[in-house]
């Protein structure tokens, strides 16, 4: 790569400071890159002709602001984690799905849960039935956990769940099952998504008031930084907002304003910025739109690297980078013309590897249809893997930069960023915004307007509004549940309750009571010891619902 002269000194910097330094702790994967016609292929480039704006606005791989990645070689050094989201049924159901993707060349696990599960519900809860492993795999106890991660050597493979009210109970199981098997908590790698803000912008399944909720969060900042070092305490999810109906811009502007809300929250409880703040990872939406979804995920680096170090003083330069998984749009599958799905799939994981993402699931040609099949996973998961072996675009970093409509894209994204930013402080902050319908307005009138497109034709979708052909049903294998597995549940729920120690549950659930009565009491540790006396999910959340109330919206 040719440096020019009016780069050449800060070039230097960078390589002296960021690069070299990162090579000697993970070296790339070959020792030469090249194309199939044996043209070598540069690590980065960068403009020839000098451009003043070049180091603030975009600057080298590694280094603030953080636009062109968050790693100064990328996949060069190593491949994103190809993270697919499975989970369904009982816990040996989804061991099973979980063994089947890592023999096909999966690199971490993400496990769905049901919907009893996610709203803090044992599966013998009356609210439970019908629903038990109908949408992921059902969790109540760490028995459950235990045969959920069965033979999974949990200090070798990183762990993603997404979970969100009762996240900090399901993170206690995962560690409580991790130290009966002699593992250290500093030696697990992984996330919860516990991003409860999103539940009640988009998604829904939240149980207590949010004031309480960020209690939690902040909780489990401060035991992961202090515990779990290598553990992501949280994954500020923009995919759901998205999943609603919100645009690119809403989708980055609702997510980083929920962050500096969960990091004041944190900065607000005594803790320092960047003792939690480098543990911090986001989870976006890969969407249809395949440029303005690149410049998405430059953009919203970019601001929060501009966020972290001058709204909250961050000195840490990993406290500036925004890390993020991505998700292919679930929104945009269609259940006309299922095989459409791959292509679609495809173009939005392309867009993702482009702009940077540090994991990825890729979703199922079915999944409009029912949970995937072991085949349609596959498929899903070769996505990937085509991607990273024979594309070429995992070889050079930031391929897209310097593009005229791709930088446009991404100064346009991020200024009407800004303006979001505003609007929701005029409203009095995120809580307020939120309790208030103003975020949420915003996404179901962003909705309603797609929609309209879409009626009109304006808005194509293949095989929906335009090309459509006549089709029986689907010709795909559809995954079922078998509905006995509900009453398994509940007879092992049973069995459980009988053999335990009553009077030791008892008095592990009335010290949580009383330590969630105690602003100032930790949770996470007395979680840990209730769950691994077999108190439950269910009985844990019961008390928290005593203590703290239920959320509902008042609009």
């Amino acid at each position: 790569m040719t440096i020019p002269e009016w780069l050449r000194e800060a070039y230097r910097r960078w390589e002296e400071n960021v690069l070299k330094p990162f090579l000697q702790k993970r070296p790339e994967r070959k020792p030469q890159f090249t194309t199939l016609s044996d043209i070598p292929v540069p690590r980065f480039l960068v403009p020839q002709q000098e451009d003043p704006a070049y180091l603030k606005k975009l600057g080298f791989p590694g280094e603030y602001p953080f636009t062109r990645g968050v790693y100064p070689t990328m996949y060069r050094g190593r491949l994103w984690t190809m993270r697919q989201y499975a989970g369904y049924g009982t816990a040996e159901e989804t061991n099973r799905r979980f063994r089947y993707l890592l023999e096909q060349g999966q690199t971490g696990l993400s496990v769905a849960f049901d919907l009893p599960t996610q709203l803090g519900y044992d599966a013998d809860h009356p609210l439970a039935r019908g629903e038990v492993g109908r949408v992921g795999v059902s969790i109540s106890s760490i028995e459950d956990m235990e045969r959920l991660f069965d033979g999974i050597p949990l200090d070798k493979v990183s762990t993603s769940m997404t979970i969100n009210a009762p996240a900090a109970i399901i993170w206690a199981m995962y560690i409580a099952v991790a130290r009966r098997r002699g593992i250290e908590p500093k030696q697990l790698r992984g996330t919860i998504q516990n991003d409860i803000l999103k539940e009640y912008i988009a998604r829904g399944t939240y149980i207590f008031p949010p004031r309480p909720s960020m209690r939690l969060i902040t909780d489990t900042f401060r035991f992961g930084a202090r515990e779990v070092p290598k553990w992501n305490p949280i994954s500020i999810s923009g995919y759901h907002i998205r999943e609603a109906g919100s645009t690119a811009v809403q989708e980055v502007a609702f997510t980083l304003a929920n962050a500096m809300t969960y990091v004041q929250a944190a900065i607000d409880a005594g803790l320092d910025v960047d003792a939690f703040a480098p543990r911090l990872s986001f989870f976006f939406n890969a969407h249809n739109n395949f440029f303005e979804e690149i410049a998405k995920f430059r953009a919203a680096r970019r601001i929060w690297a501009k966020i972290m170090r001058e709204k909250f003083g961050a000195k840490n330069p990993a406290s500036w980078r925004l890390r993020f998984h991505t998700q292919t749009a679930g929104s945009a599958l269609t259940a006309q013309q299922p095989e459409n799905n791959i292509v679609r799939v495809t173009l939005q994981a392309l867009a993702a590897v482009l702009g940077g993402t540090q994991s990825l699931h890729t979703n199922a040609m079915d999944e409009a249809l029912s949970l995937p099949t072991e085949k349609s996973a596959r498929i899903a998961l070769r996505t990937q893997q085509i991607i990273a072996y024979e594309s070429g675009v995992a070889d050079t970093v930031d391929p897209l930069a310097g593009s005229y409509y791709v930088e446009y894209l991404t100064d346009e994204i991020e200024r009407r960023v800004w303006t979001y930013f505003r609007r929701i402080e005029e409203w009095g902050g995120v809580l307020t915004a939120i309790e208030k319908g103003y975020i949420q307005q915003e996404i179901h009138e962003a909705a309603y307007r797609y929609q309209q497109a879409v009626e009109r034709g304006e808005q194509i979708i293949v095989g929906v509004n335009a090309f459509q052909i006549e089709e029986d049903a689907p010709d795909v294998d559809i995954l079922k549940v078998d509905p006995a597995l509900e009453e398994a549940q509940r007879q092992r729920l049973a069995a459980l309750r009988a053999r335990r120690d009553g009077q030791k549950v008892s008095e592990l659930l009335t010290h949580i009571e009383k330590a969630a009565r105690d602003p100032q009491a930790e949770l996470m540790p007395l979680f840990i010891e209730a769950v691994d006396a077999y108190v439950t999910l269910g009985e844990i959340c019961d008390v928290l619902r005593r203590v703290w109330g239920e959320y509902h919206p008042r609009f």
